[in-house]
C-alpha cells in the first residue's frame, strides 16, 4: 500500500495496523479492489472485515468515505466503526457541497452519540468553513438536531424519532447552565447572519470566487438543518411583522438535504438573492464493493489546484471581521436582539460527547473562536484539549473566560491543556499565571509563544489592555499542577513571576523549560532556589536551547539535588567556557548523587575529553546509579567512543541501560565505531544512527 507508520508511533500489533490501513484505502478508492478476485467476491465485503481493525479514521479533503460509510449497504461496517473506532481525524478539509455535510452530520452522530469515538482531532484547514467547523465543533460536544429531510436515527428510539424535544426537555438535557448554550447558539448563528449580510450588499461587485464561497455555506447550512434563506435575511429585515411567528413547517419547506432538492429551491429564492453558479468540483468516491475506481493522479490534482484558487479568493473579505466583532460583543453579552430569534442549542438533543479535542494549524475566525469558547464553558466531558497556532489573538481573553466557567462546573474533567501559537496579546509568563488562576485542577500545562507580546496595541477590542479580572496581581491559588512545560519568546523573562507559578504547584513533577532567558545567572539560581524549597515532589527537569554558559555553578547546585530522577540539558552550551575545570565538578557531584537516574547532554559539543571524564561516573569509588545517558550531537569521534567503552569493561560496572549516540563523528571510521558499539552492547543497551557528518560539518564550524 505504500504507506509507512509515523517513527513518532508505537506499533503494538502490525495486523491490527496493516488492516486499518487497508480500511482507509479502500474507503478513498486509492486501492482498486477489482483487481484482485478475491476481494470482489460478491460475499465478501473488505470494509467490513477490516472495520473491526480500526482505531483511528482520518477524513480528508472534501469529506471523502462520509457518504460511503452513512450508505444503507455499509450500515454493519458503520455498526462495527461504532464500537471500535476511538479517534476521528479531520486533515486538510476543502469546501463541501450540501451532500457530504448531511453525511458527516450522520456520521459524527453514530461514530460520536452512539459510539465510542473519544478524540477528535483538525489538521492543517488554512481557510475553515464556518459551517463546517461549528457542525464538528458541536457534534463533538454532544448536541444533535436532525436535519430536514434527512433519514431518521433509528437508534435514538421510537419516541424520539423525528422531532425536537420540547423547551423543558431541552432544559433537562442542558442543565442549569442551559442559557449560556443557548447565548452560545445563537450568537453563532447571528454571526452567519452578518456574514450573509455583509455578502448581499456587495452581490453586484462580487467576484465568482466569492460566490462559489457563498454558495458552499448556503449548502452547509441546508446540510445543518437552517434555512438558507432564514440566515441571508435576519430577523431585522424580514418581510413579516416583529411579532409574527413563522409556521413551524415553513423552514422543512424551504431547506432539502438532496441536490436535487436544492436545485429546485435556487429556482424559488427570490430575485434578490444572490446568483448561483455551477457547483463545486468534487473527488470521486469509491465504495468498498466491486468495480471501485482508482484516483488518477492528475485529476486529484487538477480538482486541488481548482479548490485552492477558490479557498485563496475567498479570503478577502473587505470589513467583515468588524463586522463581526461588533455582533460577537453584542451577543456575548445578550445584547442583540436579532440574536433571540436564530436556533438555538435548546432545540437539539444532548448525546455523549468526546473527551479530547485537538486543534492544529486551524485558523479560528471570531465566529469560530466565539463558538468554541461558548461550548467550552460546559463541556464538563473534554479532558484533554490542545490549541496549535490558531491564531487566537484577543480571543484569547474569551477563553479563558470560557476556561474559567468551565472550572466551575460540577464534574468538570479537564486536566491538560496544551496551547500553543506565534503570538500572544499577553507575555507568556502572565498568560500561563492566567490559566493556573483560571484552571486550578489542571494536572498538565503545556504552553508556547513564539515571538513577543505586543503589549503597546489594544488587546480588546475598545480597551486599552487585557481585562483587570485576567492580570490581576493577586497571589496563584494553590493548584494540581504535575506537569509543566513552557516554551518562550526571544528576550528576558521575568523570574518572579514564573516563581510565583512555581510556589503554587506543590504537586508539580515534571518542569521543561524551551528557550528560556534570563536577565542574568542570579535570576535563574532564584528560579533554581524555588524549586528547591517549593517543589519537593520534582521528579523531571528539562531545560533546552538555553544558554548556561555562565550558570556553571546553578547547574552544580541541580546535580546535587537529591530529589531529581531526570535532568535535561539540550543544547545549552554548558562547556562553552572553562571545561577543564567544570567537567571535574560535574563528575564529582553526579557521583555523589544517588537518586539521579537519567542524565540527557545533546548538543553540548562534549567531545572526546569530555566523554572520557563522564567514564568516571561509572568507575568504582561512585554512589551513582545512572542508568539512561544521552550524548547525541557532541561531535564524539569513533576512537573517543572506543576508549569510552573499554573504561566502562574496565570497571566492570555491568549493564546500566541506555545510551543514545545520535548523530555525532562516528562515519568518520566506521571499522571503530562498529567495535565501540560492539563493546558498549555487552554493558548497556545503545541506540545510534547512521549519520553523515559531513554534511552538518559547515553548520557547526559557523556557530563555533
Amino acid at each position: 500500500m505504500k504507506t509507512r507508520p509515523s517513527s513518532l508511533e508505537s506499533v503494538t500489533c502490525w495486523r491490527a495496523k496493516f488492516m486499518e490501513a487497508f480500511f482507509s484505502h479502500v474507503l478513498r478508492g486509492t486501492i482498486d479492489v477489482s483487481s484482485d478476485r478475491r476481494l470482489c467476491d460478491q460475499r465478501f465485503s473488505p470494509l467490513l472485515h477490516s472495520s473491526r481493525h480500526v482505531r483511528q479514521l482520518t477524513i480528508c479533503n472534501m469529506l471523502q468515505g462520509a457518504t460511503e460509510l452513512v450508505a444503507e449497504p455499509n450500515r454493519r461496517v458503520l455498526e462495527t466503526l461504532a464500537s471500535s473506532l476511538h479517534t476521528l481525524k479531520f486533515r486538510h478539509l476543502l469546501f463541501s457541497d450540501v451532500a457530504a455535510q448531511q453525511s458527516l452530520r450522520q456520521l459524527l452522530h453514530q461514530l460520536i452519540h452512539h459510539g465510542a469515538v473519544s478524540q477528535v482531532s483538525l489538521y492543517s484547514w488554512p481557510v475553515p468553513e464556518s459551517a463546517l467547523f461549528i457542525l464538528i465543533l458541536t457534534m463533538s460536544a454532544g448536541f444533535w438536531q436532525p436535519g430536514p429531510g434527512g433519514p431518521p436515527c433509528r437508534l435514538c428510539g421510537e419516541a424520539s424519532r423525528g422531532r425536537a424535544p420540547s423547551r423543558d426537555e431541552g432544559s433537562l438535557l442542558l442543565g442549569s447552565r442551559r442559557p449560556r448554550r443557548d447565548a452560545a447558539e445563537r450568537c453563532a448563528a447571528a454571526l452567519m447572519a452578518s456574514r450573509r449580510k455583509s455578502e448581499a450588499k456587495q452581490t453586484a461587485r462580487a467576484t465568482p470566487a466569492t460566490r462559489v464561497t457563498r454558495r458552499s455555506t448556503q449548502e452547509s447550512l441546508r446540510a445543518g438543518g437552517i434555512d438558507p434563506k432564514r440566515e441571508l435575511h435576519p430577523p431585522a429585515t424580514s418581510h413579516e411583522a416583529p411579532g409574527t411567528k413563522r409556521p413551524p413547517s415553513a423552514p422543512a419547506a424551504t431547506s432539502s438535504a438532496s441536490p436535487s432538492s436544492s436545485t429546485s429551491a435556487s429556482k424559488r429564492a427570490p430575485a434578490s438573492s444572490a446568483p448561483q453558479p455551477k457547483p463545486l468540483k468534487r473527488f470521486k468516491r469509491a465504495t468498498g464493493k466491486k468495480g471501485a475506481r482508482t484516483r488518477q493522479g492528475s485529476g486529484a490534482e487538477s480538482e486541488d489546484l481548482y479548490d485552492f484558487v477558490f479557498i485563496v479568493a475567498g479570503e478577502k473579505e473587505d470589513g467583515e471581521e468588524m463586522e463581526i466583532g461588533e455582533v460577537a460583543c453584542g451577543a456575548l453579552d445578550g445584547s442583540d436582539p436579532s440574536c433571540l430569534g436564530l436556533p438555538a442549542l435548546e432545540a437539539s438533543q444532548r448525546f455523549r460527547s468526546i473527551s479530547t479535542l485537538e486543534l492544529f494549524t486551524v485558523p479560528l475566525s471570531t465566529e469560530a473562536a466565539l463558538t468554541l469558547c461558548h461550548l467550552l464553558s460546559s463541556w464538563v466531558s473534554l479532558e484533554s484539549l490542545t490549541l496549535s497556532y490558531n491564531g487566537l489573538g484577543s480571543n484569547i481573553f474569551r477563553l479563558l473566560d470560557s476556561l474559567r466557567a468551565l472550572s466551575g462546573q460540577a464534574g468538570c474533567r479537564l486536566r491538560a491543556l496544551h496551547l500553543s501559537d506565534l503570538f500572544s496579546p499577553l507575555p507568556i509568563l502572565e498568560l500561563t499565571r492566567a490559566i493556573v488562576r483560571a484552571l486550578p485542577l489542571l494536572r498538565v500545562l503545556s504552553i508556547r509563544v513564539d515571538h513577543p507580546s505586543q503589549r503597546d496595541n489594544p488587546a480588546v477590542p475598545g480597551n486599552a489592555g487585557p481585562p483587570s479580572h485576567i492580570i490581576g496581581d493577586e497571589e496563584i491559588p494553590e493548584n494540581c499542577l504535575e506537569q509543566l512545560e513552557m516554551g518562550f519568546p526571544r528576550g528576558a523573562q521575568p523570574a518572579p513571576l514564573l516563581c510565583s507559578v512555581l510556589k503554587a504547584s506543590g504537586s508539580l513533577q515534571q518542569l521543561s523549560l524551551d528557550s528560556a532567558t534570563f536577565a542574568s545567572p542570579q535570576d535563574f539560581g532564584l528560579v533554581l532556589q524555588t524549586l528547591k524549597e517549593y517543589n519537593l515532589a520534582l521528579k523531571r527537569l528539562s531545560f533546552h536551547d538555553m544558554n548556561l554558559a555562565d550558570c556553571q555553578s546553578e547547574v552544580l547546585f541541580l546535580l546535587q539535588n537529591l530529589t531529581l530522577q531526570e535532568i535535561t540539558f539540550s543544547f545549552c552550551r554548558l562547556f562553552e567556557k572553562r571545561p577543564a575545570q567544570f567537567l571535574p565538578e560535574m563528575v564529582a557531584a553526579m557521583k555523589g548523587n544517588s537518586t539521579l537516574k537519567g542524565l540527557r547532554l545533546p548538543g553540548n559539543r562534549l567531545g572526546n575529553a569530555g566523554l572520557l571524564a563522564l567514564a568516571d561516573v561509572f568507575s568504582e569509588d561512585s554512589s551513582s546509579s545512572l542508568c539512561q545517558l544521552d550524548i547525541s550531537s557532541n561531535c564524539i569521534k569513533p576512537d573517543g567512543l572506543l576508549e569510552f567503552a573499554k573504561r566502562l569493561e574496565r570497571w566492570g560496572r555491568g549493564a546500566f541501560g541506555h545510551l543514545r549516540l545520535f548523530q555525532n563523528w562516528l562515519d568518520q571510521d566506521a571499522v571503530t565505531a562498529r567495535e565501540a558499539i560492539r563493546r558498549l552492547r555487552a554493558t548497556c543497551h545503545v541506540v545510534s544512527d547512521s549519520w553523515d557528518s559531513s554534511q552538518a560539518f559547515a553548520d557547526y564550524v559557523s556557530t563555533m
